[in-house]
């Protein structure tokens, strides 16, 4: 089993930036793929962007100019940098682990972008 569990999450002002983590543990098998996805109250999760199984970092091009995932593959963490965030990124962000080992989604951080 697998367990993602992130953090970083809380209250920033329009333009203001925020790192997430998200630190898998238990039979983490291979890193990859792995990725975030927002879902804000009232409507569908979204993709945010992923790792691939290659090692390649993908992020949603409406987002890609503000937001960065990287990875620390010896502390089993993966971030999230955002920066100059809109109130419209106001949203539950999760985690999730995929592939050969299961479907695996951590329990989120709440985001919330306001003045």
């Amino acid at each position: 089993q697998v367990q993602l569990v992130e953090s970083g999450g809380g209250l920033v002002q329009p333009g203001g930036s925020l790192r997430l983590s998200c630190v898998a543990s238990g039979n983490i098998g291979r890193p990859y793929p792995m990725g975030w996805y927002r879902q804000a109250t009232g409507k569908q999760r979204e993709l945010v962007g992923f790792i691939s199984t290659d090692g390649v970092t993908i992020v949603e091009p409406p987002l890609k100019d503000r937001f960065t995932i990287s990875a620390d593959n010896t502390k089993s963490t993966m971030y999230l940098q955002m920066s100059s965030l809109k109130p419209e990124d106001t949203a539950v962000y999760l985690c999730r682990k995929w592939g050969s080992g299961g479907d695996h989604w951590g329990q989120g951080t709440q985001v919330t972008v306001s003045s």
